[in-house]
């Protein structure tokens, strides 16, 4: 679908949604645990869906309601699915369920959309080798197929995505043998410290240093059942935080919890650096212009990658310069997000250096509405809505549709704050 957008002043109050990093993590936990888990408040987007149907290909029950869904795991015990197990665009969950699906005996086989099977995959499979899983791809990409067991042992893994590095701390504590994994050009750290608290919560024995290049692993363990509330996504309340700068409102964000080891809430940090004005209490965060004016500054987003759309659309109305740097994955994500937002904003009469890890980006140039691609990236479509708040005439988002990747009431929730979509 397209969206239309108009300059709008946004203020108000919004409750964003669920973690999306930490539903598909307490998704797969629960399906390999020894009994019934309860994951309450969980994000509900075409990406944690694609995640529990990867769990009830594998034998897990799920039973879904308002608020709460109830997941009786395996076991550990895989029942071999009878077809392609279909994991659409969760590039999240395809790395986590097919180092999950290598623990089986039996070949197991994953496939998506378009937009997936253009993610790498052969850092994993690789890794996966010497554990003692065979593997099948013709690109080292989606469709794919394994075939284990996973046995344990030592491997090398990069971490070019941390989703690869997450994918194997997950699997080898159910290895039957120990494992080491030596991890090199690890890249968003703060999400594997988030996949470390979850083996720390299921008491899980193991060991890492601090760069985290190295994890020892015990095998021959086992996932138990949980309850958990998901907090709250801060990639996601960037968007209405980077909505504030670029209409100048005030906005109430509720629901964030800036103990939690989600990297993005560091977007907070850098959008105060450069001007904003952020309260913080344990119930709410209200972000609004602050008042020495917004203004551009040097970023280094290697913990944020999927900030870079949302901060991109920002810098374009700060003043001066600011570099986006060190985020060379941003390029492997659902698109090269670099190239993209360059290309969009720039239609937009951004100017813009596109720089092989980053961008740099010239603001105080007025945007102009025109019709821009969302490339069917949700965080493309999002920030470049975004954008079209703060432009002159209307801006059309074209496959705005992509936003329920991660948020599907995004619309309707900045429409609430004031925002002409139409």
């Amino acid at each position: 679908m397209k969206i239309n957008v108009s300059k709008s002043m946004l203020n108000g109050e919004i409750s964003v949604p669920g973690s999306k990093s930490h539903t598909i993590r307490a998704i797969a936990v629960a399906a390999m645990a020894n009994g019934v888990s309860k994951i309450i408040a969980p994000l509900v987007s075409e990406d944690t869906l694609s995640a529990l149907k990867a769990a009830s290909a594998f034998g897990a029950k799920i039973e879904k309601s308002p608020g709460i869904w109830t997941i009786t795991g395996t076991g550990g015990k895989i029942t071999p699915p009878n077809d392609t197990v279909d994991i659409g665009n969760s590039g999240t969950s395809l790395r986590i369920f097919s180092a999950l699906a290598s623990l089986s005996s039996a070949k197991i086989s994953f496939d998506g959309d378009n937009s997936l099977r253009t993610r790498l995959m052969q850092p994993l499979l690789s890794a996966l080798s010497p554990l003692g899983v065979s593997s099948e791809s013709a690109n080292g990409k989606c469709p794919l197929s394994l075939l284990g067991p996973l046995k344990g042992g030592k491997t090398r893994i990069e971490g070019k995505s941390s989703q690869f590095v997450t994918a194997l701390l997950l699997s080898c504590p159910l290895a039957p043998q120990d494992s080491a994994v030596e991890v090199f050009n690890l890249n968003e750290k703060p999400y594997v410290e988030i996949t470390i608290d979850w083996m720390k919560k299921q008491n899980l024995r193991f060991k890492y240093n601090e760069a985290m290049t190295l994890f020892e692993i015990e095998g021959r363990q086992h996932y138990t059942p949980f309850e958990m509330a998901i907090p709250a996504d801060f990639s996601t309340a960037c968007f209405p935080l980077v909505a504030s700068a670029v209409t100048g409102g005030t906005i109430r964000i509720n629901n964030l919890d800036f103990n939690d080891r989600q990297g993005d809430k560091e977007v907070f940090s850098f959008m105060e650096k450069m001007g904003m004005k952020i309260e913080t209490t344990s119930q709410y965060t209200i972000v609004s212009p602050g008042g020495r004016g917004f203004e551009g500054i040097e970023l280094d987003l290697n913990s944020t990658p999927d900030a870079l759309p949302a901060l991109a659309v920002a810098a374009c109305f700060a003043k001066g310069k600011t570099l986006l740097g060190n985020v060379p994955q941003a390029r492997i994500k659902e698109t090269d997000r670099i190239a993209c937002m360059t290309k969009e904003l720039r239609k937009m009469g951004a100017k813009i250096e596109e720089l092989e890890d980053g961008m740099i980006i010239y603001g105080g140039h007025a945007l102009h509405g025109t019709e821009v691609e969302s490339y069917n990236d949700h965080r493309i479509a999002m920030a470049l809505s975004i954008a079209g708040l703060g432009a002159d005439a209307t801006t059309t988002v074209n496959n705005a549709e992509s936003a329920s990747v991660t948020y599907p009431d995004f619309y309707e929730d900045i429409r609430r704050l004031g925002a002409l979509f139409f």
